[in-house]
Protein backbone atom coordinates (compact mmCIF):
# COMPACT_ATOMS: atom_id res chain seq x y z
CA UNK A 1 0.00 0.00 0.00
CA UNK A 2 1.10 3.53 -1.17
CA UNK A 3 -0.11 6.69 1.36
CA UNK A 4 1.18 9.98 -0.28
CA UNK A 5 1.30 13.19 1.69
CA UNK A 6 1.72 16.45 -0.20
CA UNK A 7 1.38 19.77 1.00
CA UNK A 8 3.31 23.53 1.02
CA UNK A 9 6.33 24.19 2.93
CA UNK A 10 6.09 24.11 7.28
CA UNK A 11 2.58 22.20 6.92
CA UNK A 12 4.23 19.51 9.03
CA UNK A 13 4.54 16.70 6.56
CA UNK A 14 7.74 14.96 7.54
CA UNK A 15 7.33 14.48 11.15
CA UNK A 16 3.59 13.35 10.80
CA UNK A 17 4.74 11.18 7.48
CA UNK A 18 7.28 9.64 9.42
CA UNK A 19 5.22 9.31 12.48
CA UNK A 20 2.73 8.03 10.40
CA UNK A 21 4.57 4.83 8.77
CA UNK A 22 5.71 3.86 12.21
CA UNK A 23 2.24 3.43 13.49
CA UNK A 24 0.93 1.42 10.17
CA UNK A 25 4.44 0.05 10.50
CA UNK A 26 4.81 1.16 6.83
CA UNK A 27 8.74 2.44 5.88
CA UNK A 28 9.23 6.15 5.20
CA UNK A 29 10.18 7.88 2.00
CA UNK A 30 11.24 12.18 2.32
CA UNK A 31 10.91 12.94 -1.14
CA UNK A 32 11.74 16.31 -0.91
CA UNK A 33 15.01 15.40 0.58
CA UNK A 34 16.06 13.95 -2.36
CA UNK A 35 15.14 17.73 -4.18
CA UNK A 36 17.35 19.46 -1.37
CA UNK A 37 20.08 16.50 -1.87
CA UNK A 38 20.39 17.11 -5.48
CA UNK A 39 20.27 20.84 -4.78
CA UNK A 40 23.41 20.68 -2.55
CA UNK A 41 25.49 18.48 -4.84
CA UNK A 42 24.72 21.71 -7.72
CA UNK A 43 26.21 23.61 -5.29
CA UNK A 44 29.04 22.00 -4.14
CA UNK A 45 29.89 21.63 -7.90
CA UNK A 46 29.52 25.71 -8.40
CA UNK A 47 26.81 25.36 -11.18
CA UNK A 48 25.46 27.78 -12.80
CA UNK A 49 21.52 28.42 -11.49
CA UNK A 50 20.76 29.75 -14.86
CA UNK A 51 22.26 26.52 -16.54
CA UNK A 52 19.31 24.42 -16.51
CA UNK A 53 21.34 21.60 -18.49
CA UNK A 54 23.80 21.73 -15.73
CA UNK A 55 21.92 21.46 -12.95
CA UNK A 56 19.95 18.25 -14.36
CA UNK A 57 23.60 16.80 -14.80
CA UNK A 58 25.08 17.64 -11.60
CA UNK A 59 21.97 16.03 -9.83
CA UNK A 60 21.82 13.08 -11.85
CA UNK A 61 24.87 12.33 -11.41
CA UNK A 62 24.77 12.46 -7.70
CA UNK A 63 24.33 9.03 -5.45
CA UNK A 64 21.17 10.16 -3.34
CA UNK A 65 20.25 7.60 -0.72
CA UNK A 66 17.29 8.95 1.16
CA UNK A 67 16.13 6.31 4.63
CA UNK A 68 13.84 6.85 7.34
CA UNK A 69 16.59 8.71 9.21
CA UNK A 70 19.58 9.55 7.45
CA UNK A 71 20.05 11.32 4.02
CA UNK A 72 23.62 9.95 2.19
CA UNK A 73 24.92 12.39 -0.70
CA UNK A 74 27.78 10.09 -2.32
CA UNK A 75 28.18 8.57 1.02
CA UNK A 76 28.12 11.62 3.26
CA UNK A 77 25.49 12.12 5.47
CA UNK A 78 23.62 15.72 4.62
CA UNK A 79 21.08 15.06 6.87
CA UNK A 80 21.40 18.24 8.64
CA UNK A 81 23.26 20.40 5.65
CA UNK A 82 20.55 19.91 3.62
CA UNK A 83 18.06 21.52 5.69
CA UNK A 84 19.75 25.13 5.68
CA UNK A 85 18.38 28.39 4.68
CA UNK A 86 20.76 28.26 1.60
CA UNK A 87 19.95 25.22 0.96
CA UNK A 88 16.29 25.43 1.20
CA UNK A 89 16.43 28.97 -1.23
CA UNK A 90 18.45 26.93 -4.07
CA UNK A 91 16.21 23.79 -4.04
CA UNK A 92 13.82 25.78 -6.05
CA UNK A 93 16.29 24.83 -9.12
CA UNK A 94 15.99 21.58 -9.07
CA UNK A 95 12.63 20.89 -8.22
CA UNK A 96 11.66 22.86 -11.26
CA UNK A 97 13.64 21.79 -13.34
CA UNK A 98 12.25 18.68 -15.84
CA UNK A 99 14.97 16.16 -15.69
CA UNK A 100 15.93 16.53 -12.37
CA UNK A 101 12.56 15.78 -11.73
CA UNK A 102 11.81 12.95 -14.21
CA UNK A 103 15.13 11.41 -12.56
CA UNK A 104 14.13 11.40 -9.05
CA UNK A 105 10.39 10.27 -9.34
CA UNK A 106 11.70 7.44 -11.51
CA UNK A 107 14.15 6.91 -8.90
CA UNK A 108 11.01 6.93 -5.97
CA UNK A 109 9.22 4.53 -8.32
CA UNK A 110 11.84 1.92 -7.22
CA UNK A 111 12.16 2.56 -4.30
CA UNK A 112 8.60 1.75 -2.71
CA UNK A 113 8.07 -0.53 -5.12
CA UNK A 114 8.73 -4.14 -2.96
CA UNK A 115 7.20 -2.72 0.33
CA UNK A 116 4.24 -0.52 1.97
CA UNK A 117 5.63 3.46 2.15
CA UNK A 118 4.10 6.73 3.51
CA UNK A 119 6.09 9.05 0.87
CA UNK A 120 5.79 13.07 1.47
CA UNK A 121 6.14 15.52 -0.75
CA UNK A 122 4.61 18.16 -3.46
CA UNK A 123 3.30 15.78 -6.43
CA UNK A 124 3.50 12.34 -4.53
CA UNK A 125 -0.47 11.69 -5.52
CA UNK A 126 -0.23 13.63 -9.03
CA UNK A 127 2.62 12.74 -10.55
CA UNK A 128 5.08 10.05 -8.44
CA UNK A 129 1.94 7.91 -7.70
CA UNK A 130 -1.09 8.39 -9.55
CA UNK A 131 -2.55 5.22 -8.66
CA UNK A 132 -1.86 4.97 -4.73
CA UNK A 133 -4.69 3.65 -2.27
CA UNK A 134 -4.97 6.82 0.09
CA UNK A 135 -3.71 10.38 -0.71
CA UNK A 136 -3.36 13.10 1.72
CA UNK A 137 -2.84 16.72 1.07
CA UNK A 138 -1.48 18.34 4.49
CA UNK A 139 -1.43 22.53 4.44
CA UNK A 140 -1.81 24.90 7.31
CA UNK A 141 -2.43 28.71 7.70
CA UNK A 142 1.10 30.25 6.09
CA UNK A 143 1.50 32.02 9.28
CA UNK A 144 1.67 28.85 11.37
CA UNK A 145 3.84 27.72 9.13
CA UNK A 146 6.16 30.07 9.20
CA UNK A 147 5.92 29.78 12.55
CA UNK A 148 7.00 26.32 12.61
CA UNK A 149 10.08 26.78 10.08
CA UNK A 150 11.39 29.47 12.00
CA UNK A 151 11.07 27.80 15.72
CA UNK A 152 12.98 24.98 13.87
CA UNK A 153 15.67 27.15 12.27
CA UNK A 154 16.25 28.89 15.56
CA UNK A 155 16.75 25.20 16.83
CA UNK A 156 19.21 24.64 14.26
CA UNK A 157 21.27 27.59 15.55
CA UNK A 158 20.28 29.42 12.66
CA UNK A 159 19.72 33.34 12.75
CA UNK A 160 16.72 35.17 10.74
CA UNK A 161 13.95 37.00 11.53
CA UNK A 162 10.41 35.41 11.23
CA UNK A 163 9.31 38.27 8.40
CA UNK A 164 12.27 37.07 6.47
CA UNK A 165 11.34 33.11 6.97
CA UNK A 166 7.25 34.30 6.25
CA UNK A 167 8.37 36.31 2.90
CA UNK A 168 10.56 33.20 1.79
CA UNK A 169 8.27 30.87 2.27
CA UNK A 170 5.63 32.96 0.33
CA UNK A 171 8.13 33.13 -3.16
CA UNK A 172 8.53 29.05 -2.53
CA UNK A 173 4.40 28.60 -2.33
CA UNK A 174 4.40 30.71 -5.67
CA UNK A 175 7.50 28.85 -7.07
CA UNK A 176 5.66 25.43 -5.99
CA UNK A 177 2.26 26.15 -7.90
CA UNK A 178 2.99 27.42 -10.78
CA UNK A 179 5.98 25.71 -11.87
CA UNK A 180 5.31 23.79 -15.25
CA UNK A 181 6.52 20.53 -14.11
CA UNK A 182 5.05 18.56 -10.97
CA UNK A 183 3.46 21.84 -9.54
CA UNK A 184 2.07 21.80 -5.93
CA UNK A 185 -1.68 20.59 -6.35
CA UNK A 186 -4.29 18.54 -4.65
CA UNK A 187 -4.33 15.61 -6.41
CA UNK A 188 -8.54 15.45 -7.54
CA UNK A 189 -8.79 12.09 -4.82
CA UNK A 190 -6.93 13.13 -1.86
CA UNK A 191 -7.83 14.03 1.23
CA UNK A 192 -7.10 17.45 3.19
CA UNK A 193 -6.09 17.75 6.41
CA UNK A 194 -5.67 21.63 8.44
CA UNK A 195 -2.74 21.27 10.86
CA UNK A 196 -3.53 24.51 12.33
CA UNK A 197 -3.78 23.74 16.38
CA UNK A 198 -3.07 20.06 16.12
CA UNK A 199 -0.08 18.88 17.54
CA UNK A 200 1.76 16.45 15.33
CA UNK A 201 0.23 13.13 17.59
CA UNK A 202 -3.31 14.89 16.73
CA UNK A 203 -2.32 14.68 12.78
CA UNK A 204 -1.48 11.54 12.66
CA UNK A 205 -4.11 10.35 14.56
CA UNK A 206 -6.45 11.66 12.28
CA UNK A 207 -4.52 10.10 9.16
CA UNK A 208 -3.95 6.57 10.65
CA UNK A 209 -7.61 6.78 10.98
CA UNK A 210 -8.13 7.56 7.09
CA UNK A 211 -5.85 5.08 6.16
CA UNK A 212 -7.50 2.41 8.02
CA UNK A 213 -11.16 3.37 5.88
CA UNK A 214 -9.37 3.24 2.98
CA UNK A 215 -8.38 0.03 3.68
CA UNK A 216 -11.25 -1.28 4.91
CA UNK A 217 -13.01 0.37 1.84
Amino acid sequence: MIVTIDGPAGAGKSVVARRLAERLGFRFLDTGAMYRAAALAAHRRGVDWNDAQAVADAANAANIDVTAERVLLDGEDVTAAIRTVEVTRLTRHTAGNPQVRAHLVALQQRVVAAADFVTEGRDQGTVAFPNAECKIFLTASAEERARRRHADLLARGETIDFDEVLAQQNDRDASDATRTVGPLVPAPDAIEVRTDGLTPEEVVDKLAALVQRRREA
